[in-house]
């Protein structure tokens, strides 16, 4: 019984983790790596098909993105979420399909251009994603399931984005069981919409996030509706117009319901007819998936609207904008407004377009709600560039640059602690992921040196024996490469294809020998075939 880590350990993005039970392969989460990060992270130890369960904590591409990889490389098991979770993914999954076969086309129309003629592959394409949803397990908050002999889990609603969840794992070897906690990604309290994050009574092990691990957000809860009316009132004054880059699926929605409030109020004086565009098509899909699950996942201040047949994210001069031409025909109307558009740290999307048409404008605001990574466009301009390069020409960076103080789906250091700390008995190991490297070692020191637990911030490739809790293989941070783009080639996916073959011969042992006869001979003449 072994847990590996893999990704998002001490840095954010690209969160996984491998277990491993009696002969069964787990990974907790598969996410894509967004920024700049700074350590190498390992490649998966075994082949795509050998990987027998996922277990999703949230919808994010920093934890699911990768998905439709796995099963491009071979991947045909079971991926269990929640049942919300699985509503968000099967647009995500699709979305990030659409942009891997985009760039590819768009390094090729260039290649061409530039006479070179090596031809890229998308790292997965839309058939990779359809694959992969069809292997999707919905499962109910709180309801214990039986994955396979010796698996047991239960999702618990964690607070971070509609139908996120902290994963308790029963593994069982033999006549000993550990329990295993993978936090997943700790919501902030009293956000809009969602209810506040659950706590896990008791475990052998947890797998915790610190992601703020090293910060606190401010103690009063944030004025948001009185903040951005006052930098609505301002732009809209001086004629410009307020650009929103927003995930699409979370914090849209939440923007949505602040901005529903102060178009319902007339807070907007002069301006009470502005008009806000949601310039995302996935964007516009996931309102409809926070729409569907009012009941499982909105806390008690959004079900007060539902019950009085009010609609949280929806108001008069709400504009949905799907096509490209509409997309296009937002930068030709002169009216002050609000684009809310993807993507929310601005390193694709269409909110770029927006940028490029509003960042040299003294009159207009850029408006950041999330978290922005290092390396992104948006960590750039928050962090104040004078000019940037969009789509190949410099644009000066002329508009206001803000961000909304204290909005935040993660919880705070505090958040963190309270959450660890709701443990009726101290696990036998905390270990500290997904936090950039100051924020990962801050807090387990934290933990360690004021709190008493045992925590440990694992490096990409540590392993740990859950039977005996010793580190069997303590990695080291190796320093990150600068890494090819992210595609592949034709022949890679045949490898894959041969080591999907193998899993299957392996997964076919001790069958009928008519059988396992009929797939040799079958095997043997497709080798006739290609043998060169």
């Amino acid at each position: 019984m072994q847990l590996t880590f893999i990704g998002a350990a001490h840095e954010v993005t690209g969160s996984c983790h491998m277990l491993e039970v009696n002969d069964k392969v787990i990974l907790v989460d598969y996410g894509m790596e967004q920024g700049i990060n700074v350590f190498e992270n390992i490649e998966l130890p075994v082949d795509a098909a050998m990987v027998d369960y996922v277990f999703l904590t949230h919808a994010h591409v920093d934890h699911s993105g990768m998905l439709p990889y796995l099963y491009a490389r071979g991947f045909r098991g079971q991926v269990f979420m929640t049942y919300a979770t699985a509503d968000l993914c099967s647009i995500m999954l699709r979305d990030c399909a659409h942009i891997q076969m985009q760039e590819a086309e768009w390094k090729n129309r260039k290649a061409k251009r530039s006479s070179k003629q090596q031809q890229v592959e998308p790292l997965f394409t839309m058939e990779d994603a359809d694959g992969l949803i069809k292997r999707i397990v919905p499962c109910l908050y709180q309801k214990m399931i039986d994955v396979c002999e010796g698996v047991k889990i239960r999702f618990t609603d964690v607070g971070h984005l509609l139908g996120s969840a902290s994963i308790e794992v029963w593994a069982t070897e033999g006549d000993i069981t550990k329990k295993l906690v993978f936090s997943g990604d700790i919501g902030n309290v009293e956000q809009p919409l969602i209810k506040n994050p659950q706590k896990t009574s008791e475990a052998d092990y947890v797998i915790m996030e610190s992601t703020y691990g090293d910060r606190i957000h401010s103690k009063e809860r944030p004025d948001y509706v009185g903040e951005l009316t006052e930098i609505l009132q301002e732009t809209f004054d001086k004629g410009g117009n307020v650009i929103i880059p927003s995930f699409a699926v979370g914090r849209t929605q939440e923007m949505l319901y602040f901005l529903r409030i102060i178009k319902n109020q007339k807070m907007v004086k002069g301006h009470e007819d502005f008009e806000v565009f949601v310039d995302s098509p996935l964007a516009v899909e996931a309102t409809g998936i926070f729409q569907k699950n009012v009941q499982e996942c909105f806390d008690e201040e959004a079900m007060e609207y539902v019950r009085k047949g009010i609609n949280p994210i929806a108001f008069t001069g709400l504009r949905l904008s799907i096509t490209s031409d509409e997309s296009k025909a937002i930068n030709f109307d002169n009216r002050p407004k609000v684009i809310l558009s993807a993507s929310g740290m601005c390193d694709a999307g269409r909110v770029r377009h927006h940028l490029k048409h509003n960042l040299w404008r003294p009159d207009s605001t850029v408006l950041f709600v999330g978290y922005q990574s290092v390396g992104t466009l948006g960590r750039m301009l928050v962090d104040g560039v004078d000019e940037v390069k969009l789509f190949g020409e410099p644009v000066e960076v002329r508009a206001r640059i803000r961000t909304l103080t204290g909005l935040s789906g993660h919880a705070d250091k505090n958040g963190l602690i309270d959450w660890v700390c709701g443990f009726e008995k101290k696990p036998a190991r905390v270990f500290v992921v997904h936090g950039e490297d100051s924020a990962c070692i801050s807090f387990t020191n934290c933990l360690t040196y004021e709190y008493g637990f045992k925590a440990y911030a694992p490096y990409s490739g540590t392993r740990v024996d859950l039977l005996t809790g010793e580190i069997v293989y303590e990695a080291k941070p190796v320093p990150l490469k600068k890494k090819a783009h992210a595609v592949s080639d034709v022949f890679s996916r045949l490898l894959a294809a041969g080591q999907r073959l193998i899993a299957v011969i392996r997964k076919n042992e001790g069958g009928a020998n008519k059988d396992l006869a009929k797939f040799a001979d079958q095997i043997n003449s497709l080798c006739d075939k290609w043998d060169r």
